[in-house]
């Protein structure tokens, strides 16, 4: 009788342990839905800001470009010669301080940092290379889809290569090693950084450079305050989702996980749709499907594919695309800074040294630093694979 009494008591036991199983399933999924409805939504809200912009100012198929903007940027300081492209462009300052401020109030600003600084730098510095060689960073190659772009397709091929063979050495243990904890005040001054900026775009001093009116893409801009509000927002939905192009292919690979991926497709379908739209309303051409004269591109397939090769394999030695370095920094991460630097830096190389390409095609110097970049990267990604295996 007592044998039958525990046995039944065991029995409801394993039934409850079950509905509780059951349970947390459930609710598992619907968290995992509500993330993929939020990413989605995000991805639609970003791809109509980024048609927007280009309808307020910003050059063809560029609402958003995360490394032309700061090569924009780059040249406004007077660290490249290129008058083309030189202008602070709000929507950095914007991305930055939006990820800040909503990472403060969530309590998510934990500054920290102190892997591989030199790695690290050197990663951006050729990311950038290979993004100047495409003529755009992964958040424009999807915008140039968007546009009609048919070369970005080649950019898209080369991008997805390099992901996954930073990819293969994610899984042979590839690792820059762990960040440390940091002071707040060192956290914040990248941030702090982006105030001093604004201060200068407004004021304009001499020795900051604008490029001429007519003189280039950088002479192309929406309004400051526009562009200053579509980088907060973009940076504060950014935060909140953890979106990177970079993550969502990788994700996809390792984990069978696409919510990250679903909110770049939905970046591009909701610029298409938009830049359809406007097309109608306006009369002007948002949306031109073709290869040959595409707004500020070329038309060189290989090294379109080469050039964004590049950089996602750099990118995913760094941990993201060159949106969520910015993002990260925001946060007080201060190798996501570093990282930034680097892109910077890259970007006064490419157009000091005559690396980035133009309308008519890539340059030799640029094929040259496209592939000591690759072999560079291999090696970083080698090397600290390595270091893995024998810890």
């Amino acid at each position: 009788m007592i044998l039958s009494i525990r046995c039944y008591d065991l029995y409801k036991e394993s039934v409850q342990i079950t509905k509780n199983s059951a349970q947390e399933g459930k609710e598992g999924n619907k968290q995992m839905k509500k993330e993929k409805t939020t990413i989605v939504i995000a991805g639609i809200l970003i791809g109509v800001i980024s048609a927007m912009l280009v309808f307020f100012g910003n050059p063809a198929n560029m609402g958003f470009c995360i490394a032309c903007f700061l090569r924009d940027t780059t040249g406004a300081l007077g660290l490249h010669s290129a008058a083309a492209v030189q202008y602070i462009r709000p929507e950095i300052i914007g991305l930055v301080l939006g990820a800040c401020i909503v990472s403060l109030i969530t309590k998510e600003f934990r500054p920290r940092g102190g892997s591989a600084p030199i790695t690290r730098f050197t990663l951006g510095a050729f990311a950038m290379i290979g993004c100047l060689m495409f003529l755009g960073c992964p958040f424009r190659m999807i915008l140039r889809l968007a546009g009609g772009d048919g070369n970005a397709i080649f950019g898209l091929v080369g991008f997805v290569c390099g992901i996954l063979t930073g990819t293969f050495f994610l899984k042979k243990g590839y690792t820059l090693k762990r960040s440390y904890k940091m002071p707040k005040l060192e956290g914040a001054v990248y941030p702090a950084f982006q105030i001093v900026m604004l201060i200068l775009l407004v004021a304009a001093p001499a020795f900051i450079h604008f490029t001429e009116p007519e003189g280039g893409p950088g002479a192309k801009h929406a309004a400051i305050l526009i562009s200053l509000a579509a980088g907060v927002i973009v940076g504060i939905v950014a935060q909140r989702t953890r979106l990177c192009m970079v993550g969502g292919i990788r994700d996809a690979v390792l984990f069978g996980e696409y919510k990250l991926f679903f909110g770049f497709v939905a970046i591009l379908i909701s610029a298409l749709v938009m830049n359809l739209i406007l097309g109608a309303v306006t009369g002007t051409a948002f949306f031109n499907p073709g290869f040959a004269g595409q707004p500020i591109a070329h038309t060189d397939g290989l090294w379109n594919a080469l050039g964004m090769y590049l950089a996602g394999f750099a990118c995913i030695l760094l941990g993201g695309c060159p949106m969520r370095q910015l993002i990260l920094s925001g946060e007080g991460n201060t190798d996501s800074v570093v990282a930034v630097l680097g892109l910077m830096a890259g970007a006064a190389f490419s157009h000091n040294f005559g690396l980035a390409s133009s309308a008519d095609g890539p340059t030799a110097n640029g094929k040259i630093a496209v592939v000591i970049g690759i072999v560079v990267v291999a090696v970083i990604a080698v090397v600290n694979s390595t270091r893995k295996a024998e810890a």
